[in-house]
């Protein structure tokens, strides 16, 4: 949603610091303005229309080909991460497109858009009551059968924006069904926008050993 590809500091400085020590150790990093985005007008921010995790899903597919057409990067070891949206496409990527990417990191993730901010969502999806079917195709919890890769979820337990209750309610599901390639990260006095160092230094700790484990370890194995 937001443009991240420009000449200055985004609001987001921290994920261009851990982008640069993912770079650092050896890993390549794609950050995409995918569908959606903010800054390239009206028919790019409408290509979503009654389908989240549609085209803005498939500018991550074609982010992944795009790599390894032209730097030569491995198909199997291309992980994906991203916060509030970024989270969700995370989740979509991983639940729609099952073996795409060996793990994902979602982070304050909506996981079913019936449960989030009216006045947003009605834009996009319309309403439950008229559009159900853009909802259903829309949330990832609808999807969370089909989890193959290695999923880490990490959210705020005071979250203010998308409530603690999306992952609580997507993590019921993958018990339900007896999925064990997933964990959750838990923040007890954080919100959407993290407020401690130490919160955010955790999470990042997180995903980096989640990508070191899942594409490099178990790739050199």
């Amino acid at each position: 949603y937001l443009q991240n590809a420009h000449n200055y500091w985004s609001n987001y400085y921290r994920e261009y610091m851990f982008h640069n020590l993912l770079v650092d150790n050896g890993f390549t990093v794609l950050d995409i303005d995918y569908r959606a985005s903010e800054g390239y007008g009206r028919r790019y921010r409408t290509d979503i229309y009654r389908n989240m995790g549609g085209r803005d899903l498939q500018d991550q597919l074609d982010g992944k080909k795009f790599l390894i057409e032209n730097y030569g990067i491995d198909s199997n070891r291309v992980g994906i991460y991203g916060g509030s949206y970024g989270g969700f496409i995370t989740l979509m990527a991983m639940l729609k497109t099952p073996g795409e990417f060996p793990c994902g990191a979602a982070l304050r993730s909506v996981t079913d858009w019936a449960h989030y901010n009216t006045e947003y969502t009605s834009n996009i999806l319309n309403y439950p009551e008229t559009d159900p079917e853009a909802y259903r195709r829309s949330s990832p919890i609808y999807y969370a059968e089909n989890l193959k890769g290695k999923l880490l979820m990490l959210h705020g337990m005071v979250d203010d924006n998308v409530q603690f209750q999306d992952v609580v309610r997507l993590s019921e599901r993958f018990i339900e069904l007896g999925k064990e390639n997933w964990d959750m990260a838990i923040f007890p006095i954080e919100s959407h926008g993290f407020k401690k160092s130490y919160s955010w230094y955790d999470e990042y700790r997180r995903i980096y050993e989640l990508f070191y484990t899942e594409l490099i370890l178990k790739q050199i194995k």
